[in-house]
């Protein structure tokens, strides 16, 4: 049996505790974060983990195989640039920088040391999503004609005064935060997008990034992606509809304020009418981080191309830019 993987983690906060919790007895190793008290915090919950504020220290260690980056966005692709120089594989959090420039610079690194990076996309990994890919996969929804995202929260007191308002820190609003995981969603059902139309608008906070975002994607087959995102979502919302010439998936809820998340399977009967229905709760919530964890330790193990990885968050982050383009918000182009 291989021994298992050890682990750097950059970036404390509620995402870097989630990838934490996720991490089995001895394999986090360093806890990094500039806040040394949250750095400490979470070392604590790991016996044996060391704290640091200076993330050298553990790109400097050989026992350290793997790095995960949870930062804010603006910190993601230079510290996953600097850990894949050092030869270190990389579990990314979404949405991998601020930029598809910055993350074509981490794809060019990757190739040089030939280290795996996965970007983090982890509703893939929830168990509505899974349920889905299984019946597309078996062909239960006959040949995919289109579907339809919708995925929205209604932020909270100050949230227009948060790192995410800062196109500096975040690289945009609601597209590029929440936005990004319908966008990486749609591909993986309906696969590359030729023809990207839609809009970014800011309607009710007060900040210089969107608020809401409306997208209108097509495969060159034809296949349509429709997709609204919103932080003007005052109750929190995810669904998301796969149409097929058989069959439609409905899944709705991703658990906690979204909602109990569920998977409903609706066949169309040969004399047409109301479908045959089936339906999943999951009411215990998702382990998707777990699962996620165990494809990329997967993807080391088996020398295997991740997905979603570099290629996947490069493409996703350019539909995002041809949207903020069109919509009149600046792109940082470095």
């Amino acid at each position: 049996m291989a021994a298992a993987l050890q682990y750097a983690i950059v970036g404390c906060g509620l995402i870097g505790r989630k990838r934490a919790a996720s991490l089995q007895p001895g394999q986090l190793r360093y806890a990094c974060d500039l806040d040394a008290a949250r750095a400490a915090e979470l070392a604590a919950t790991h016996p044996g983990a060391r704290p640091l504020t200076e993330f050298t220290a553990a790109l400097n260690d050989p026992a350290v195989a793997a790095v995960i980056v949870a930062t804010l966005n603006a910190a993601l692709a230079p510290l996953a640039l600097a850990a894949v120089r050092a030869g270190k594989h990389v579990l990314l959090e979404k949405p991998g920088a601020l930029n598809a420039v910055q993350l074509r610079a981490v794809a060019d690194a990757a190739a040089q040391t030939g280290v795996k990076v996965r970007i983090g996309y982890n509703h893939r990994f929830h168990p509505a999503l899974q349920q889905a890919r299984e019946l597309v996969d078996a062909g239960a929804l006959g040949p995919l004609m289109f579907l339809r995202g919708r995925y929205g929260h209604g932020g909270r007191t100050g949230y227009d005064r948060e790192w995410r308002a800062d196109p500096k820190l975040s690289g945009g609003g609601e597209l590029i935060d929440q936005g990004v995981h319908l966008i990486d969603l749609a591909s993986w059902f309906l696969g590359d997008f030729s023809t990207v139309e839609g809009h970014a608008a800011t309607y009710y906070w007060d900040m210089p990034v969107d608020d809401n975002a409306f997208l209108s994607l097509r495969t060159s087959g034809g296949q349509t992606a429709w997709l609204q995102v919103s932080c003007t979502e005052w109750k929190n919302l995810f669904s998301l509809e796969l149409y097929g010439r058989d069959a439609k998936i409905a899944i709705d809820g991703l658990g906690g304020s979204y909602g109990v998340e569920k998977c409903t399977y609706y066949r169309m009967l040969p004399q047409m009418g109301p479908p045959e229905t089936t339906v999943w709760d999951y009411p215990a919530g998702d382990n998707s981080w777990a699962l996620e964890l165990a494809a990329f330790e997967e993807d080391i193990q088996a020398d295997r191309v991740p997905s979603p990885g570099l290629r996947e968050g490069i493409r996703t982050l350019e539909i995002v830019e041809s949207i903020y383009r069109s919509s009149g918000f600046p792109v940082l182009e470095s």
